[in-house]
């Protein structure tokens, strides 16, 4: 959670309570999470709480760059370097969850590249690699 401070006191952001236990749901798990599985979790803890809540929490989270969003499996893993901005590359496990983060600066370098000599203008340059983990191969 340091880093978490020291990314957002950076970028002048703050970290909220909210903001601050969704991310330690987050980073607690060893598989991706959910954004209903987040709002029971702090449900079961904080009492009721309402969908949008959270969803700003995630909102801000990924913003900050702490989390990222794994679209094919609509959940949300911690960032493995917050401290910098990159492209993420996961590799996903099309059976149990399982997601890895691939930290690799050339692979971020070489996406750059591609994406600006194309004429291409991204949002967002995550890439998913599906396929199965070492235990489920």
């Amino acid at each position: 959670m340091c880093s978490a401070r020291t990314v957002c006191s950076r970028l002048g952001l703050r970290l909220t309570p909210i903001r601050s236990r969704v991310l330690e749901l987050i980073s607690r798990r060893h598989a991706p999470i959910g954004a209903y599985e987040i709002l029971a979790a702090l449900s079961d803890k904080d009492g009721a709480l309402a969908p949008p809540t959270v969803y700003r929490a995630l909102k801000f989270l990924l913003d900050a760059g702490l989390i990222h969003r794994v679209d094919s499996i609509n959940a949300f893993v911690t960032c493995e370097t917050p401290q910098r901005a990159h492209a993420g590359l996961f590799l996903v496990c099309h059976s149990c969850k399982r997601t890895i983060e691939l930290a690799d600066d050339s692979i971020s370098r070489f996406m750059q590249q591609k994406i600006r000599s194309a004429g291409f203008t991204d949002q967002v340059r995550d890439i998913e690699v599906k396929g199965l983990c070492a235990e489920c191969g």
